[in-house]
């Protein structure tokens, strides 16, 4: 691993995208007040971190031709890809019809859509006292509509927390760190956690957590609305800050996964959805504890699977294709310039007399 990379980060990374999964495979648990409880504890933070980080690792985003094609090469097309390939693996699997391929991302694709329009929205968003207001501001209103386009509402929802990370800097994450702060974060846990288990009886639904359903459809007035999501952000926000700030700096195989976490993010919902289709979800709905551990222990061994070099590599190949095509055309042009030089001198022309010649052939 380059030693240009923080360790913390790539720690972060590989545990929140196995969060995601475990807490896309608690969806097949039975719902009851503990699982429920685990499952609002779990949304409140993880997803917030995991938008922060993103935002971090965006702040050098520019509209520039290399950058938007790079963000168009490594999210819309593999967001093209795997949101026709789940698609199809849902009808043939699970006979599931879907509508709106695309327009409407179906779970879990959002994020790459998000990641798109977050990005693109980058230098806009590049002066602090503009943007978190904008931010707070859009998230807001954006629980006054709902809609299937690229789930616009759940975007705006999570925007505060990515401008959260886009406005941090090493310097600032360096002030997360010692054991002062890290009590500080182990306190703020444990009162999410009681908070959490709160949240239905208050709030009605634990889907405030989501961000992608309109405050009538949750049952409050706008007011409430406000005020109700308000809390979330703050909580989310506190969460996503205290998970940074118990990250370890170790390195080791997990620090390497962290590499690899866009694998692990698109792929492991035809895990989910084949459990479901093989009717894991009736067995985990009758055996209580029991499942909670196995669901939980199948989960983070679905991400590391995905994350495990060889897996993740020959995956990228086809998720990624441009990626793969412009680094095996790199590399036969380096292999050609290599060969080139250590030619003999008898058999060696120079490269531009060769292009002179090919161009008059050419104009003939």
């Amino acid at each position: 691993m380059s030693s240009a990379r923080d360790p913390r980060l790539d720690n972060a990374k590989m545990t929140l995208v196995t969060l995601v999964v475990v807490g896309h495979s608690w969806t097949m648990l039975s719902a009851n007040a503990g699982n429920n409880h685990l499952y609002d504890f779990l949304y409140t933070w993880h997803m917030p971190a995991f938008v922060f980080i993103t935002g971090y690792l965006s702040r050098g985003f520019e509209w520039s031709g290399q950058r938007i094609w790079s963000l168009v090469r490594s999210v819309a097309i593999p967001y093209v890809i795997v949101e026709a390939a789940l698609a199809v693996f849902r009808l043939w699997a699970g006979g599931e019809h879907l509508q709106n391929l695309w327009i409407d991302p179906h779970w879990p694709l959002w994020y790459l859509p998000a990641l798109f329009l977050w990005r693109m929205a980058t230098p806009l968003l590049r002066s602090p006292w503009v943007a978190f207001p904008v931010a707070v501001a859009a998230s807001l209103l954006g629980g006054l509509f709902t809609g299937a386009t690229l789930d616009l509402a759940r975007v705006l929802g999570f925007l505060p927390f990515f401008v959260l990370g886009l406005h941090a800097t090493p310097a600032r994450l360096a002030r997360l760190r010692g054991v002062p702060v890290q009590l500080a974060a182990v306190a703020a846990m444990v009162g999410i956690w009681f908070l959490s288990g709160h949240l239905r009886s208050w709030a009605g639904t634990g889907d405030w957590l989501y961000y992608n359903d309109t405050y009538t459809s949750m049952g409050a007035s706008p007011t409430e609305g406000y005020l109700t999501r308000m809390l979330v952000l703050v909580a989310g926000a506190v969460g996503a800050l205290a998970v940074l700030a118990l990250m370890t700096k170790r390195t080791g195989w997990f620090t390497r996964m962290g590499s690899m976490t866009l694998v692990v993010y698109l792929c492991h919902g035809f895990f989910i959805k084949g459990l479901t289709y093989a009717g894991y979800k009736d067995w985990a709905n009758d055996n209580g504890l029991l499942a909670l551990l196995l669901t939980t222990a199948i989960s983070v061994g679905i991400a590391l699977f995905l994350a495990w070099r060889p897996v993740a590599t020959t995956l990228l190949h086809v998720i990624d294709p441009l990626n793969h095509a412009e680094k095996q055309l790199t590399y036969a042009t380096e292999l050609a310039v290599v060969a080139h030089r250590h030619a003999p001198e008898t058999d060696r022309e120079p490269m531009h007399q060769a292009t002179d010649r090919e161009a008059v052939a050419s104009a003939h």
